[in-house]
């Protein structure tokens, strides 16, 4: 045990302690003071740092691990979800048809009746796993809701699906040209939009979508909590958040809402008009927000086709073109004028990279821009990451904010468009490890599911939906998954003095697991469950704190 003599105000004895502190790997008792671990070792050691006010709470056995970090998410999407139809395809919806897809709006419609002229909205539209062997479209949705707008957000969040009353809503038709790094998908020979639409081309369409009132929306910070804490999450991100959304988290923090810590990536539209109106750059904690920098999109969804390769996928693109590689969603000039300025301005960047095409623009515009070091830059997904840019990613210190949920989700249609080669190297943990690369990894909520162990169970599995693995080389060791969600996605943040293992001094932040995921067979790791988490030592799921 190594700590300063005090007396506790919780202990947590008789458990299975995953530190993840390569100084002290494991351990069977904690000591916690002032939301700090006052000590952890033997049970014996610790619980002499009790007195009779302390409380004392026995585990029976279960594990305590650090609380989950998030290494990538979008927390105010929890919003759209409670208000939206689910439309997903398994295991996170019932969804396998366009039929199902009626059939969910039908329900969901039916039990929550919408006011005259209001949309219709759903979450979760996955064309890539329809048994239909097409995309839905405009017309599918048209015979069940002819006047009433319909918007399906795609599982990417990257684009949507509408239905003709919404496309005449948004001003898109036959005439509408698509817009440099978008795409508005067309009826075969002719111009007519089918409701598609991705990238730049669903920016537009998101001015139309209807926005919560104030209320709601702070309504919506405490349901997101509440599901990031029930996930053992104990650190969430939301990148980008849009001005609302931040002066909304400000309101939050202002009235001490925030249960859990917070970190908000700025969007970089309007970047330099903002930084003059008094954005700044690094903040610290402030009643549990902070702002950690800012977030760019260099592309779009391997699984939507638009993410941006060097070399063509082997199918064709969104309206039938050869030879299709993506495209980013940003021009060379403006990325390297975002950077920069970020840059100039201390703030750390999130980029989000799918396709090696857009991690070569990313990496060109940081070598540009002088390659500053300890900005731990992120490239966040880096799913198709080469194997000469993860040197360079060495090279300049950045970190790799990996999403291996994809192998399960999407790896058989990434072999399909991509081919094994590449499919095949998708997040590639263990190869950045062995170059000692820190990495997170990540759920993107709400495009996969928020569950940790899930996550690590894909990192450790790479098993796709059916059944094939996707890159046998590049699964890793339960320990390098968890590290990932712990100490490592800490780093990503500069916290790791103060978070991301269970060590003295650090904060108390927690999660009991019902079984020691390290230990189980690694097929079982995604059915291991929270079963209760601590934010600075105290309960936040359950809030209240148990025999446990």
């Amino acid at each position: 045990m190594h700590a300063a003599p005090s007396v506790a105000e919780i202990i947590l004895t008789n458990a299975d302690v995953v530190t993840m502190d390569d100084a002290r790997p494991g351990a069977d008792a904690i000591a916690i003071v002032g939301g700090r671990i006052l000590a952890v070792g033997n049970a014996g050691d610790v619980r002499a740092l009790a007195n009779e006010a302390t409380r004392v709470v026995d585990l029976g056995g279960k594990t305590v691990m650090p609380g989950f970090i998030d290494g990538h998410s979008h927390f105010f999407q929890v919003a759209l979800v409670a208000s939206s139809a689910n439309v997903s395809a398994p295991p996170v919806g019932r969804v396998s048809t366009i039929a199902e897809i009626v059939t969910a709006l039908k329900e969901f419609a039916a039990q929550h009746p919408l006011e005259p002229g209001a949309w219709l909205l759903g979450f979760g539209y996955d064309g890539s796993a329809l048994r239909d062997g097409r995309e839905a479209t405009r017309d599918d949705l048209d015979a069940a809701f002819p006047d009433t707008p319909v918007l399906l957000v795609h599982v990417s969040a990257h684009g949507c699906l509408l239905n003709s009353a919404a496309l005449k809503i948004v001003g898109i038709n036959a005439n509408t040209p698509t817009p440099e790094g978008g795409v508005i998908a067309r009826r075969p020979g002719t111009t007519e939009p089918t409701g598609l639409v991705m990238e730049t081309a669903w920016l537009h369409v998101l001015g139309f979508v209807p926005r919560p009132t104030p209320q709601q929306a702070l309504a919506s910070i405490a349901a997101a909590q509440a599901s990031y804490a029930a996930n053992g999450y104990t650190t969430a991100q939301d990148a980008p958040a849009i001005p609302p959304v931040m002066k909304l988290y400000e309101t939050a923090a202002a009235q001490r809402l925030l249960s859990i810590d917070l970190v908000a990536y700025a969007d970089a539209g309007g970047l330099a008009e903002r930084i003059s109106g008094g954005l700044r750059f690094p903040t610290v904690y402030s009643n549990r927000l902070k702002i950690g920098g800012v977030k760019l999109i260099l592309d779009g969804s391997p699984q939507g086709k638009t993410a941006f390769f060097t070399q063509p996928y082997l199918t064709d693109g969104p309206n039938g073109e050869k030879d299709y590689r993506g495209a980013p969603v940003i021009t060379a000039e403006e990325l390297q004028r975002t950077v920069d300025l970020a840059y100039a301005h201390g703030a750390q960047v999130l980029a989000h990279c799918n396709g090696d095409g857009a991690i070569d623009m990313m990496l060109e515009a940081h070598r540009t821009a002088g390659a500053p070091a300890g900005r731990r830059t992120t490239i966040v997904h880096s799913q198709f990451v080469r194997r000469d840019q993860l040197d360079r990613y060495v090279e300049y210190g950045m970190v790799a904010s990996f999403f291996t949920n994809h192998a399960y989700f999407w790896g058989d249609v990434h072999v399909k468009n991509l081919g094994k080669e590449r499919a095949y190297f998708l997040s590639p943990m263990k190869t950045a490890g062995a170059l000692g690369i820190r990495m997170s990894d990540h759920s993107d909520f709400f495009v996969t599911p928020l569950n940790p162990l899930f996550i690590a169970w894909t990192a450790v599995n790479r098993i796709s939906r059916s059944g094939e693995i996707i890159g046998p080389e590049e699964r890793v060791s339960a320990h390098a998954a968890f590290r990932a969600l712990t100490i490592d996605a800490a780093y990503q943040y500069g916290e790791e003095e103060r978070k991301g293992s269970i060590a003295a001094g650090k904060l108390a932040d927690l999660v009991v697991l019902d079984r020691n995921p390290l230990k189980v067979d690694a097929s079982q790791i995604k059915d291991v469950r929270v079963v209760q988490t601590f934010k600075e030592g105290r309960p936040v799921y359950p809030s209240e704190l148990s025999g446990v």
